[in-house]
């Protein structure tokens, strides 16, 4: 929808009139036949129809455009007055700042900051309103620290607050120290698992080391049971050797010993 052509001051061209509302354009759309709409009016529009509202041409979201600039400059220059004029704004601004206006517009109705409070009041009221509000929140004045709301001051007790209070805290300690609890079971239990494991695994270790010096000890053996018969038989071999040496030097002597016999019997 657009803007009521009533709010506005002096001459308001028509080719700035949606062709759908026949109000002031608002955020408007121009279709490729020129014609102009509102952006919510048109896509409305086009739910149930295919066409230009105004001539009957062929139309879609797709081929929408945004408004020439000329005519967005005429737009954004018309004079309009405050939507909440009936409430004693008198303000009359180009439509470009209307928002800006309305932001800031003493005439304007907003909601009361105090939560919980559902009244509605023009934004220049809002102080004194909230001097009074019965929502307003302020501390005890018997000096517990509650924050009360007016309404509820009179039957406010510091003691039963307080008690409260206390037994919420020790509620959240238990859950917390029953948290932490579970936690470190559950990392106790995760670290005896790793220790099992852990044990398992040098178990494993220990056997197999054990068995790979079983290993060992078994060839150590048969080497020193090599090495006792190397030297037995490096042993013989060295009798064997002076036995021959003996015997060489013996040679000699019984073959001289035989010749002198006969020497002897021939004289």
């Amino acid at each position: 929808m657009g803007f009521d052509l009533e709010r506005f001051v002096g001459y308001v061209n028509e080719g700035l009139l949606c062709c759908v509302c026949r109000d002031v354009l608002e955020r408007p759309l121009q279709a490729p036949c020129e014609h102009a709409f509102c952006s919510a009016c048109i896509s409305g529009w086009l739910v149930h129809h295919n066409s230009c509202p105004e001539d009957r041409l062929p139309l879609d979201l797709g081929s929408l455009k945004p408004l020439y600039r000329y005519m967005r400059n005429d737009l954004n220059r018309l004079q309009i007055r405050c939507v909440n004029a009936g409430q004693g704004c008198e303000v009359v601004c180009p439509l470009e700042n209307l928002h800006t206006h309305q932001d800031e517009c003493e005439f304007a109705f907003i909601s009361c900051s105090n939560t919980g409070c559902p009244v509605q009041v023009e934004r220049r009221g809002l102080e004194a309103h909230l001097s009074e509000c019965s929502f307003r929140s302020r501390s005890c004045p018997n000096g517990c620290g509650h924050t009360l709301q007016s309404i509820d001051q009179a039957q406010h007790n510091c003691v039963a607050e307080l008690r409260t209070e206390v037994e919420m805290l020790r509620a959240e300690m238990l859950c917390k120290v029953e948290e932490v609890r579970r936690e470190m079971e559950s990392r106790l239990d995760s670290q005896r698992r790793h220790m099992v494991q852990k044990e398992s695994q040098l178990k494993s270790e220990v056997e197999e080391l054990k068995g790979q010096l079983s290993r060992v000890m078994c060839d150590v053996r048969a080497l020193l049971g090599a090495e006792r018969l190397r030297r037995q038989e490096l042993a013989e071999a060295e009798l064997e050797k002076r036995e021959l040496l003996e015997l060489l030097r013996d040679l000699p002597q019984r073959a001289h010993s035989p010749t002198d016999g006969a020497a002897k019997d021939q004289r």
